[in-house]
């Protein structure tokens, strides 16, 4: 099963950027398909997009055209790049791997997007 440890949180003013890494150990990262979630107090976790074994990419309609997922197999790392932040885009942001019916996820990263 694959290990994950998430950086790169902090805070930022609104229209700032942020790029979130994720750290893999453990497995084969590269048939992994990788995704971002976030959860905000009070609210369930969503998926903030996705990249399949492939490279392949989804997003939610929310951060469509602000937020970019890539991931660098040759580093095991998978990353969310997020410009034009918003407040509402505040919350802890985890990374999962999934593979099959097997999921793991990071520990969480905190991101708050205020002035």
């Amino acid at each position: 099963q694959v290990q994950l440890v998430e950086s790169g949180g902090g805070l930022v003013q609104p229209g700032g950027s942020l790029r979130l890494s994720c750290a893999a150990s453990g497995s084969i990262f590269s048939i992994y398909a990788m995704g971002w979630y976030r959860q905000a107090p009070g609210k369930q976790r969503e998926l903030v997009a996705g990249i399949t074994s492939g490279g392949s990419t989804n997003y939610a309609d929310s951060v469509k055209g602000r937020f970019t997922i890539s991931r660098d197999n040759a580093k095991n790392t998978v990353y969310l790049q997020m410009n034009s932040l918003k407040p509402e885009d505040t919350a802890v942001y985890y990374c999962n791997a999934r593979i099959g019916m097997v999921s793991s996820w990071g520990q969480g990263t905190q991101v708050t997007v205020s002035s």
